[in-house]
This record gives structure tokens, sequence and C-alpha cells, in this order.
């Protein structure tokens, strides 16, 4: 079997395991926990927007809470874009068909936001809550698109790349 492919596969599944690692480790972080990092992330994209930093405190508060809730959503969305991207890398390292890819990786992507949303009902002071399977899923989602769509560019630039080379090759021998 090609060592180059494997060494391939054997990278993007640490590197899969390694971000599945580090969702389990967020999910397990109580609900102190997970807020004050929330927060903490939320104040220091906050800190120079002098328009919420000069608000009254209340008003302040309930703002950084809005800002802080959709901080929450877009780190759900974007780690599991990168499952996505790993996952649907690693299945276009294997002869199937793209429908066969696609599913796969959407499957694992999906399972695994719902274990991780199981997980959290164990943690205390943290809800599991189904819209974020649905938010997880559309990053999944998303991490396949941007595979394949650079798995087709690939694929043009490569093509276009055998027809220079074979125009090259063609005039040479006809000189």
């Amino acid at each position: 079997m090609n060592t180059k492919i494997n060494i391939l596969r054997a990278i993007l599944i640490i590197l899969l395991i390694l971000v599945f690692m580090a969702i389990f480790d967020f999910s397990s972080q109580n609900g102190e926990e997970s807020g004050s990092l929330s927060r903490e992330v939320t104040n220091m994209v906050t800190k120079d927007i002098k328009s919420i930093q000069e608000l009254e405190e209340n008003k302040k508060e309930e703002v950084l809470g809005e800002i802080e809730h959709i901080i929450r959503k877009i780190a759900h969305f974007s780690i599991y874009t990168l499952v996505g991207i790993l996952m649907m890398s690693l299945m276009s390292t294997y002869d199937l068909k793209q429908i066969k890819r696609v599913g796969i990786s959407f499957g694992v992507g999906v399972l695994y936001a719902i274990s991780d949303e199981f997980h959290q009902s164990f943690t205390p002071d943290r809800t599991p809550l189904f819209t974020d399977v649905i938010i997880d899923s559309c990053g999944v989602l998303v991490g396949l698109g941007i595979v394949i769509i650079m798995l087709k560019i690939a694929k043009m630039l490569r093509n276009k790349y055998k027809l220079i080379k074979n125009e090259t090759e063609y005039k040479k021998t006809t000189n």
C-alpha cells in the first residue's frame, strides 16, 4: 500500500482525535468554567469597542451576554467545521464514491455532536441543546464543502498542468 497515503491518513486521524479530545474537554467544563471562558473571550473581543464599553453597567452586561451567546455558537460551528474538514480529507484518501465519503464524514460528525451534547447532560450546570447539534452539523457540512471545493480546484489545476505538459512534449516531438 502507498506509504504517503498511510502517513497522511495517520496524520488526519491524529488531528481528528485531538479535535475530538478538545471538544470533550470543553464539554467537561462545568457551567461556571465554561461561562468564565466564554466571558473572557467576549471581553477580549469587545474591549476596544468604545460604544459597548461606555454603556451603563446593566445595559453593558446585557449586550455582553448577547455577544457571548453568539461567540459560543460560532465556537460550536467553527470546531465542527474543522471536524468536517478532517473527516472529508480522511475519507478522500479512500477509493469510495463521493456520496459515501460525504455520508460517512457527515455521519461521524453528527454522531459526535450528539454524543457531545449527551456528555454535557452529565456535566454540572450544563444543558444539552438540540440547537447545538444543528449548529454543529451545519459546521460539519461547511467543512465537507470546503474540502470538496478544494479537491475540485486541485483536480482542475492538475488537469491543466497535464494539458500544458502534454502540449510542451508534443511541440518538442514535432520540431
